[in-house]
């Protein structure tokens, strides 16, 4: 269920609302809007019902959330919400941009991908200290040195960190050095990890479940936020279906469906969604024109010496022209990647 506030509800009529709905065993949830504050009640409806909130002068009214995602719906929040990270905002009119290559493999190569990704016009660090492979035979990432480079990166360029993390014992040290924390394919429904990031205060990047529907997905997202964490970034990077030429389906309807089931940002992966650096530049250019917030794309110096998926990695040139398409869609629909002032 949601309370919503009347405009003109002071903090303390606020707080006690929150505090009626503690005693009764419910947890609470704040969501303050441009104009107004919704409180969510998450547990028993019943309970909320009976209390006779809308009793009170300085509550609007009392309705109860259809989706099974609470949280994260646009029923409990309609505003987007736009999370800080170094000198961006996700969420908002500017579209974020993330690169750096698949794994961090050296001190060399993150440093040439991180100041040429950075001068092309990347916002984001991206790159992998831990590396889940399908073989246990290939690469596994340099692990805590691979996160103590890419915080060296982050001195040298000022360019904030995404890197992932495999499982919950590694929240800690992963968090220790990077500035968003990315939960792979792979681990989208590993619900121990999803309640340990709700209890961090840094975004958390989800990326969809080679097989996951769409409300599987939130639902994800639903265990964050409701642990405490609402700095939930979606990130789409395709799906598994019977197609061969690609090594996903990159689903771009998710993007606009997304933007209407949810109040979280959502960004897209067209290196994992198409498998080939080809289809990168074409399949960036549709996720913005859908609606993204943003890209994370994966860019090497060298990709054909690359440690781990070299063939859908971009160059250096390659991702600096993608960049300059990109400003021009986005200016078609009113955002940019540079720095939008509010």
């Amino acid at each position: 269920m949601i309370v919503v506030m009347r405009t003109n509800a002071t903090e303390e009529q606020i707080e006690r609302v929150a505090e009626r709905l503690k005693q009764v065993g419910l947890g609470v949830h704040l969501s303050r809007g441009e104009f107004r504050t919704i409180i969510g009640a998450i547990g028993d409806d019943k309970k909320v019902r009976e209390m006779g909130l809308e009793a009170l002068p300085f509550v609007e009214q009392v309705l109860p959330i259809s989706k099974p995602f609470k949280l994260v719906s646009r029923e409990f929040r309609e505003e987007d919400s736009v999370f800080t990270v170094g000198d961006c905002a996700i969420g908002g009119k500017q579209i974020v941009l993330m690169a750096g290559p698949c794994a961090v493999e050296s001190e060399e190569q993150l440093l040439e991908a991180a100041y040429g990704v950075k001068a092309a016009g990347a916002h984001i660090l991206r790159g992998g200290a831990f590396k889940p492979r399908t073989s246990p035979y290939s690469f596994q990432g340099l692990e805590k040195e691979g996160l103590k480079l890419l915080a060296r990166m982050r001195e040298k360029t000022g360019l904030p960190v995404v890197t992932e993390v495999l499982d919950r014992h590694a929240v800690d040290l992963v968090a220790e050095y990077a500035d968003i924390l990315q939960v792979g394919a792979r681990n989208m429904q590993n619900f121990q990890l999803l309640r340990e990031l709700g209890k961090l205060d840094k975004p958390v990047l989800l990326k969809r479940g080679m097989s996951a529907t769409i409300e599987e997905w939130l639902m994800a997202a639903e265990y964050i936020v409701s642990g405490g964490n609402s700095q939930v970034i979606l990130c789409e990077r395709g799906i598994r279906t019977f197609e061969t030429y690609t090594r996903n389906t990159l689903d771009l309807s998710a993007v606009p469906i997304i933007k209407h089931l949810t109040h979280l940002p959502v960004i897209v992966d067209p290196s994992h969604g198409t498998g080939s650096w080809r289809w990168v530049p074409a399949m960036s250019r549709a996720a913005i024109a859908a609606g993204a917030d943003g890209i994370m794309v994966e860019v090497h110096p060298y990709p054909e010496k690359a440690l781990c998926d070299g063939a859908q990695s971009l160059t250096l040139e390659n991702f600096a022209l993608l960049c300059r398409e990109l400003e021009d869609v986005a200016a078609v629909l009113g955002r940019s990647l540079r720095k939008v002032m509010s």
